[in-house]
């Protein structure tokens, strides 16, 4: 709530509001603020404290006008544009009408072009602690649920003095702990995925290990189809590396088959990305037929296929992965355990044909030499004795109980699933555009996942992606529906 009674006035309580979002990363580059009439409801002033509030941020150039769209955080100017820090307001309005700052800021825009939208930002956001609430736009489980004995007690295992002697005082091994690798390699064959201790490298987490396959396979301006709705990062981390990005659309059996047949004929792509088992954001999980379709396109197209299974901790063991079907010839398995462990662990992995192996290491050699041999010896541990095992079975085992209730109180708050909810995530359709409904929200301490944040090119949705570990609460549907209910007026 804004104060009456603050030092500050209510128009620079505003704008200090607004700034400090836009520079935290809450309001993405490209997103629009609230118009000045629901700006002006939501926050209890008058339009003309609101206008005063923009005017402000026009002049730190935190913001643009668009000619009849409102105002949008502006994007970063690209090296060698000068900006002004500031804006003699007055003197511009005193030269033209009251919004020439906003005209002469939205020309500045169109005149250097305006960037695409960088998605980064909108992640960067997704970390940023707003309030002591349960976050449902959060993409990991809520850290008590992830709290336990066995994991410390396996680093002091690892950490005894006869123990750091003999791996601390020299690199690690390049592909990393051999023990480590011993023990994926079993767990990967419960999968039916069947690859040997020597066709597996660790990683600094499962994120590290899709840009190694990248960075190995692929080079700039290689189109690579990636399924949408999809994860922002990947979108984000390809756009950053220069590739095409070829979205492909994701069905509840898979992804398009005719999109991608027509991609393959047209653009000829080198790789297409896939979360094949508990897809981020709808949850659904690849069929069999939908799985030969694409291993039969990948041969015909010449293409490699990488599977993130970073869900895999959660997921029934028997659900349909590409690389069990494949055998690893033309697909690269990849996954890690900051979903189910620890987020700050940072091991990840992957798996491939031996014919891909040497050129992964150099990759990740350049990038890393070698990763932290302490945390892979502790986790082997944690997979030799069962204990990660028996660990995840009791999060499957809490997350059910959180995702019928959640579904339950989403369902009560007339908001609608356009996927079966399953796994962690919901795709939840709640009739509003949920850009806006998201800005709003955080002045209630909630941050959410809108649905614009899962496509390659930002657009509106009524969509949004919710944690049913952190969605379980009636607080947040009772502060949801009011809010929402205000933005419809």
């Amino acid at each position: 709530m804004l104060m009456k009674t603050s030092s500050q006035s209510l128009t620079e309580q505003l704008s200090a509001r607004f700034a400090e979002r836009i520079r935290n990363r809450l309001l993405a580059p490209g997103a629009r603020l609230p118009s000045v009439r629901q700006c002006a409801l939501q926050h209890d002033v008058s339009p003309s404290t609101v206008v005063a509030a923009y005017d402000q941020l026009l002049a730190q150039g935190l913001v643009e006008a668009r000619k009849n769209r409102g105002f949008f955080v502006r994007e970063a100017a690209p090296p060698g544009v000068p900006v002004p820090d500031t804006v003699d307001v007055a003197a511009m309005e005193a030269a033209g009408s009251r919004w020439s700052t906003a005209h002469w800021f939205a020309a500045r825009g169109a005149a250097r072009g305006a960037p695409p939208v960088n998605a980064t930002a909108l992640i960067r956001g997704m970390f940023h602690k707003i309030s002591d609430k349960p976050q449902p736009g959060m993409g990991v489980f809520p850290s008590d649920w992830l709290e336990s004995t066995f994991m410390p007690a396996a680093v002091r295992k690892v950490t005894s003095t006869r123990a750091l002697q003999d791996f601390s005082l020299q690199y690690g091994e390049p592909l990393g702990d051999a023990g480590l690798r011993r023990s994926l390699s079993k767990k990967l064959a419960t999968l039916n995925v069947h690859a040997a201790p020597e066709q597996i490298i660790t990683t600094v987490g499962a994120t590290h290990a899709l840009d190694i396959v990248s960075r190995t396979l692929l080079r700039p301006g290689d189109p690579v189809m990636v399924e949408e709705p999809g994860w922002a990062v990947e979108f984000a981390r390809l756009a950053a590396l220069g590739m095409h990005i070829l979205p492909v659309p994701r069905r509840a059996d898979g992804p398009d088959l005719e999109v991608m047949a027509r991609y393959c004929e047209v653009h000829k792509p080198k790789l297409y990305v896939s979360v094949s088992v508990f897809h981020n954001p709808t949850g659904y999980c690849l069929s069999p037929g939908s799985a030969h379709r694409i291993l039969q396109l990948a041969n015909q197209h010449n293409f490699h296929v990488v599977e993130d299974d970073t869900y895999s901790h959660i997921a029934p063991e028997h659900a349909t992965r590409l690389t069990a079907l494949d055998g690893l010839s033309r697909t690269i398995y990849v996954s890690g355990f900051a979903k189910i462990l620890a987020p700050n662990w940072r091991i990840g992995y992957l798996a491939a044909h031996p014919a891909l192996i040497e050129q992964l290491l150099d990759t990740k050699l350049l990038a890393t030499l070698t990763t932290p041999a302490l945390l892979e010896k502790a986790l082997a541990l944690c997979i030799e004795q069962g204990q990660l095992r028996r660990h995840a079975e009791r999060i499957r085992t809490r997350l059910d109980a959180a995702r019928a209730r959640s579904v339950k109180l989403a369902l009560s708050a007339d908001c609608s699933f356009a996927a079966e909810p399953v796994g962690l995530f919901g795709w939840v359709d709640t009739g509003v555009d949920t850009d806006a409904l998201a800005q709003r929200m955080l002045d209630e301490g909630y941050l959410l996942a809108p649905g614009a944040l899962f496509h390659a090119e930002r657009k509106p949705s009524t969509l949004m992606r919710i944690n049913f570990a952190t969605t379980q609460d009636a607080a947040f549907w009772r502060v949801f529906q009011r809010v929402r209910a205000e933005q419809g007026r």
